[in-house]
């Protein structure tokens, strides 16, 4: 769990989350969190947890989507000595480390069906057994449990103990994503490029160009906070030009024009095969009521990726644009583009 990390925002669907998370964190009872990836499933269970009675003891964290389904019994419930092959020596499971304390089961959902099985035993009956053993041992454990998936229809489809959900559900804290955080992107970006700039020891923070901001609010970002963290540090270190602000972003690492190209089936291949400098995409046309606007728009946001490609080098920028320097510098105050934006 990173603890380096911390609750960043301020739009009214994230505070709701964290306000839940701060009333339910004194009660001895199961939460489980639910979320999409990245959103911070992890944070609100520490915060569970430091806000309780316990937190003083334990925290323990597994990530039940980590380990092949042959050992997560073990983790969970310890083993004893020859219990199977590669027991060597008797072994606590997670259970009996967070006793106590707080045990935080992530991607609880990938959990097979006699694992939820003993769960259920343990979050009902305050015990555990090993594998191997004869007798129960008690445990006092409080729950926190994430995951990414719609848990309620997996009970209905038979994929999930409806009877071990209804026990772990006893508060269910879900978070928005960031896409639905009002002007939580800004200021996470901010804080997140700040920590980057003071990393690499510059001496002052630029800030975002103002077409990079703007292409910060319009991404949909798939994988929430930690997308944003990764591509707004990726920017920061990127950047040369620390006396002005940063003028490029790349939101998907793996965006090359080298990169290897999938093999199509061998029956379509004559029908998915992309002509020399023919596009891969093509931008959005079917909502366009006004065709000078959209024209300008894509010029000016092609003009503004370049140049921050290019490190606000105009005559670079006019050689890979196939322009001449003087047609780019005309594009510019078109479009009122400048560095200082």
């Amino acid at each position: 769990m990173e603890r380096e990390n911390q609750f960043i925002g301020q739009s009214g669907a994230f505070l709701d989350a964290v306000e839940r998370a701060s009333r339910a964190a004194p009660m001895a009872r199961p939460v489980l969190v639910i979320g999409e990836r990245g959103t911070g499933k992890e944070l609100i269970a520490e915060r569970l947890h430091r806000l309780s009675d316990r937190w003083e003891e334990p925290l323990v964290t597994m990530n039940c989507a980590a380990l092949p389904e042959t050992l997560i019994e073990a983790e969970l419930f310890g083993h004893e000595q020859g219990a199977f092959t590669g027991a060597t020596r008797a072994r606590e499971g997670r259970f009996e480390e967070a006793d106590r304390g707080t045990l935080f089961l992530d991607e609880l959902g990938t959990l097979s069906m006699g694992a939820q099985e003993r769960l259920l035993r343990a979050v009902e009956y305050g015990e555990v057994t090993r594998i191997g053993a004869s007798r129960p041992t008690r445990v006092d454990v409080r729950i926190v449990a994430a995951t990414n998936e719609d848990l309620p229809r997996r009970a209905e489809e038979g994929t999930f103990r409806a009877d071990l959900l209804d026990r772990l559900s006893f508060e269910v804290i879900t978070l928005p994503p960031l896409r639905v955080r009002e002007g939580d992107i800004p200021v996470l970006a901010d804080y997140f490029g700040r920590r980057m700039a003071a990393e690499l020891g510059w001496e002052e923070w630029p800030g975002f160009a103002s077409h990079v901001a703007d292409a910060m609010e319009q991404h949909q970002w798939p994988g929430n906070v930690r997308e944003l963290r990764n591509v707004v540090e990726r920017a920061v270190y990127r950047w040369d030009n620390w006396d002005n602000p940063i003028g490029e972003v790349v939101f998907d690492p793996f965006d090359s024009p080298w990169k290897p190209l999938a093999s199509p089936p061998a029956e379509s291949a004559a029908t998915t095969e992309v002509a020399p400098g023919q596009p891969m995409q093509r931008p959005q046309i079917d909502k366009v009521d006004d065709l000078r606007a959209a024209v300008d728009a894509h010029e000016k946001a092609i003009v503004e990726h370049a140049l921050g490609a290019n490190r606000w080098n105009q005559r670079q920028t006019a050689k890979a644009l196939g322009l001449t320097y003087d047609q780019l510098r005309h594009t510019m105050k078109k479009h009122d583009i400048g560095q200082s934006k």
